[in-house]
């Protein structure tokens, strides 16, 4: 096969003596909630199947544990018997099948374990875990450098092409590896040497069991991110003894699960970590993956370009879009639904222990389930809104063959992730927008813009008829709530107002965190890698562990913000389980005073007055320039209402049907499941 012009390095055949890989995207390891129970591997076999026919060059599943000790959760995913290999050569034969390779992930959780069972190399509780690890003594760790082995074997004849030894993350091997968590001062610990045994033992175990025609790759931690981690000189003589130990692939891992440095959020900038994947591939003379927010094909390409890496690593981008490497090798880049660094319903879902899937992509997860097979009987299908919900019912519903129609009130497509895409460091947002237009031309939809649907529109004309109009912004009744200084959130966030200098904000949900961001943030364009590094505390000096040093913000936008909440817990509380800390840390980065447990009293020239206190006693007045309302979202219905009254049977989906914090998630999931049910 030529490879296109385009993306010529990204589709290179790579030659690892023994076997070859038919390009260099790596899908890597995401743990999906399909790993732990036996009645899950046909879907997991599916869900692979689908990224392999997609054209990826070798998929990494998620962490299976060599024992019970290195389980993430009790009785979690592992791979130690003939029974656990019997049952994955479902797996592996439906990769296979598509001209696919597959690697199992090997990971012992160490104190990360979720589990009273938990050990590591020191007894240090880890900040993120109730539950405290015993030190491994040296026959444990000896045992468990086989139970490496033997899990490996068991991968091998279960038809793996591969192993990952997972030595990144702050997971166990990672522990043994940065002072932080080994205080030991026998063989296993101490100086770097002695650090390094345990996860050099382990490759050679592999290696020993497993013969030299498999692939052995092996997660290494570039960065740690956290005090006391490891330096680089430390990590460069690390990876040149897993070299020699027989490894095939070095694959970058970036920060531990504790690091208070984004790693994976949309706010990060693309790429953002290449230079330390670079740094290690100049050392070693094997083959080195890079990772870590590359969404797609260009900047992939650029970092094969400039010799960063000879394999790129993708996860959440083909949880998004499983045919996102035939789009890039076929042109079809504006084809690609990209991965938008949300996490909402991907590793949100796994760290609270629910079913992976994808916000932009609900079929994640689903392939046996949530289908969009050709329909029989073509369809003529309205749908007003183009919104996350209305273009995800109209792109699915034409898709399937039926005949659709888009109408939108404004002159642009998008609803509340216009919104989004406006907010600094969630610029990816546009992307999903970009995709739908592109997909909604592909499948021939008829879209009409700057057109409000009415009754006489779509009664008669339309075999299904879908209401997708979303919501609008609630706005309180209080006194001066109609004076010049108060606005709404759409309004400053599209520019239909302007903000002054001084601000309020009523509200604390997730719009409240964006319009802080929004108004306390320059709006230059995204942040560039010194800024961010610097914002952040990210260094790349040598010596410096972890590579963490004392973040240096940029001074907020505006003079003074605030912002308010009726409720008395913390601000922030209900945002995402990976995201919600950036949020929270950015917003008190940039001095926004945070106040709660306030009622609203009025708006007056003098600016917002509020009281607090138990009995509201308490009285101040916040002398701002611009108060803006994050105070909730009502469904826009009124043309359901009117349907109804007209005999005219609706399916009403998306911030239409619920207006609870805005949910893109459940839009884009109801729109897609309405068009297959249609």
């Amino acid at each position: 096969m030529t490879a296109p012009t385009k993306y010529p390095l990204l589709f290179e055949p790579l030659d690892l003596g023994f076997t070859t890989l038919r390009n260099r995207i790596v899908m890597g390891s995401m743990h999906t909630g399909l790993e732990d129970l036996p009645w899950d591997i046909p879907k997991l076999a599916a869900y692979f199947a689908a990224r392999a026919k997609g054209g990826v060059g070798l998929i990494i599943t998620g962490g299976y544990s060599p024992n019970i000790t290195g389980w993430l959760l009790p009785a979690g995913a592992k791979m130690s018997s003939p029974i656990d290999a019997l049952l994955h050569r479902k797996v592996t034969s439906a990769v296979h099948a598509e001209g696919g390779k597959i690697a199992m992930q090997l990971l012992h959780a160490g104190r990360y374990a979720y589990h009273p069972l938990s050990a590591s190399a020191s007894a240090i509780k880890a900040p993120i875990n109730p539950f405290k690890p015993r030190k491994m003594s040296d026959l444990e760790i000896r045992k468990t450098i086989r139970d490496f082995g033997n899990a490996a074997k068991t991968a091998k004849s279960a038809g793996y092409d591969g192993v990952e030894v997972m030595g990144g993350e702050g997971y166990l091997i990672n522990q043994f590896l940065a002072p932080r968590t080994n205080k030991r001062t026998d063989k296993w610990g101490g100086s770097a040497d002695n650090r390094h045994r345990f996860p050099v033992e382990i490759v050679k175990e592999i290696r020993r069991r497993c013969g030299d025609d498999f692939i052995v790759i092996f997660r290494l931690s570039m960065a740690d991110f956290v005090d006391e981690g490891q330096t680089r000189d430390e990590i460069i003589s690390l990876a040149l003894k897993l070299e020699a130990a027989g490894v095939s692939i070095l694959n970058t891992d970036i920060g531990w699960h504790e690091a208070r440095v984004p790693t994976i959020v949309t706010s990060v900038p693309r790429g953002a970590f290449t230079a330390f994947t670079a740094d290690i591939t100049r050392a070693v003379n094997i083959p080195v993956c890079a990772a870590n927010r590359i969404n797609m094909p260009e900047t992939a390409e650029d970092v094969l370009l400039r010799g960063d890496a000879q394999l790129v690593q993708i996860a959440r981008p083909l949880l998004a879009d499983p045919e996102w490497a035939n789009k890039a090798r076929e042109q079809r880049a504006d084809e690609i639904n990209t991965c938008i660094g949300c996490n909402q319903a991907c590793l949100d879902h796994a760290f609270v222990h629910k079913k992976v899937s994808c916000l932009v992509n609900p079929r994640a997860g689903r392939e046996t389930s949530l289908v969009l097979g050709p329909t029989r009987a073509a369809k003529h299908v309205a749908v007003v809104g183009a919104g996350p919900a209305g273009l995800s019912a109209a792109v699915s519903a034409a898709e399937c063959g039926h005949h659709v129609e888009l109408f939108e009130a404004s002159d642009h497509l998008g609803g509340q992730f216009s919104y989004a895409a406006r907010i600094p460091g969630k610029e990816e947002f546009s992307e999903t927008i970009r995709y739908y237009t592109t997909m909604l031309d592909k499948h021939g939809v008829t879209v009409h813009l700057n057109t409000t649907a009415r009754v006489e529109d779509l009664k008669g004309r339309f075999d299904e008829v879908v209401i997708a109009t979303g919501v609008v912004p609630r706005v309180p009744s209080f006194p001066g709530v109609d004076h010049p200084k108060v606005i709404t959130y759409a309004q400053a966030i599209s520019g239909e107002k302007e903000v002054g200098d001084t601000v309020a904000i009523m509200g604390a949900g997730g719009i409240g965190f964006d319009v802080a961001e929004f108004v306390t943030t320059d709006k230059s364009p995204t942040l560039h890698l010194e800024e961010w590094n610097a914002e952040w505390g990210v260094t790349r000096d040598a010596e410096t562990r972890g590579f963490v040093t004392k973040p240096h913000p940029a001074p907020s936008a505006r003079s003074k913000v605030y912002m308010l909440q009726r409720k008395t817990t913390p601000q922030g509380i209900g945002l995402g389980k990976t995201s919600g800390w950036v949020h929270r840390a950015s917003v008190k980065m940039k001095g926004v005073e945070q106040l709660s447990g306030v009622n609203y009293e009025k708006v007056d020239d003098a600016g917002l007055h509020i009281t607090f206190g138990e009995d509201h006693s308490e009285a101040r007045v916040l002398d701002v320039e611009t108060v803006i309302l994050c105070t909730g979202q009502e469904s826009e219905r009124r043309l359901d209402e009117a349907l109804k009254e007209a005999g005219v049977t609706t399916h009403v989906i998306g911030g239409a049907d619920l207006a609870a914090e805005l949910d893109a998630k459940r839009a884009i999931r109801q729109g897609t499941e309405l068009a297959a049910a249609l």
